[in-house]
């Protein structure tokens, strides 16, 4: 499964082959760089120009806390396509943010749950004709570090719809699998493992509600703001107010060709020009004869 997904560059770093710079907010929206590159706009079937580039967006998704860290997860998309997901991390209670864990191309994140400071899951999936081959994201350190697990053991639709965890190791996941799936929609599967493995208890038609939903933190909030065109993240102060202490930018760049520079003309002597009768064809082999120039009488 694993080496499959590989192969096709599911679990692939997105645009970006260094670790990103931090980022610190002072009171402005933070900007998280998001370019592609050529491969990426073929990947997804981007009809990108550099004078008509494509726009590209931030969603975050959830928040949520560690130890003595925040962490929003989400993704960047176009108006057509997933492009990765992202998961930003502060130690300093939103003052300085750094990405937490590799950007997973074609995929987004979407809940978030901690059932001790240490230990904490973030949901996701690939997003493509139809989202498939839903997956975790584990941490046992408080969100300093994160490892990847599948749920099903092979390629397929599915997301996730929601999951719960009792303990560091026993949880449970509703997997949407779509309409038509075989045994019907939505799989209920269980993990003793924390999430490493899981295992499938029932398949049916009608959604299956699991009883203990992840809390919600009451201190921290994610919130659009629509006058800076931002996602906030607010703390609860004694007093009631909500307090922004970090803000991110929905417009978090563009998708284009990347520009190539204009080659100065060379001096070089042209060769002399003959009667050849060239040929041009699309796929001719290697091993095709070349043109030879016609003799005059």
């Amino acid at each position: 499964m694993r080496a499959l997904l590989a192969i096709f560059g599911i679990f692939a770093a997105f645009a970006q082959p260094t670790a990103p710079t931090p980022l610190v907010y002072a009171g402005k929206p933070l900007q998280v760089d998001a370019a592609c590159t050529d491969d990426d706009m073929q990947t997804f079937g981007l009809a990108c120009t550099t004078e008509e580039p494509c726009p590209v967006y931030l969603e975050l998704s959830s928040l949520d806390t560690g130890a003595n860290r925040l962490l929003v997860a989400g993704n960047f998309h176009t108006e057509t396509a997933t492009l990765s997901t992202i998961l930003l991390a502060s130690e300093d209670r939103g003052i300085t943010w750094t990405e937490a864990h590799p950007r997973i191309k074609g995929a987004n994140l979407d809940h978030t749950q901690f059932i001790d400071l240490q230990t904490g899951w973030i949901s996701g999936q690939v997003i493509a004709a139809l989202p498939r081959d839903p997956f975790f994201l584990l941490t046992m350190d408080g969100g300093k570090s994160w490892r990847q697990r599948v749920v099903f053991s092979e390629s397929g639709p599915g997301s996730i719809d929601q999951f719960s965890f009792d303990s560091p190791t026993t949880g449970s996941v509703v997997v949407d699998r779509a309409a038509g799936a075989e045994g019907g929609r939505y799989a209920y599967l269980e993990t003793q493992t924390g999430g490493d493995s899981w295992s499938i208890r029932s398949v049916t038609r009608e959604k299956t509600t699991l009883k203990n939903r992840p809390a919600i933190n009451p201190a921290w909030r994610l919130q659009a703001h629509a006058q800076t065109k931002s996602y906030r993240v607010e703390r609860k102060e004694a007093s009631g107010k909500w307090t922004p202490v970090a803000s991110f930018l929905v417009n978090a760049g563009q998708c284009k060709p990347k520009e190539t520079e204009l080659k100065e003309p060379t001096s070089e002597p042209t060769a002399p020009a003959t009667d050849a009768v060239e040929v041009f064809q699309i796929g001719t082999p290697k091993n095709a004869k070349k043109a030879t120039p016609k003799r005059k009488p």
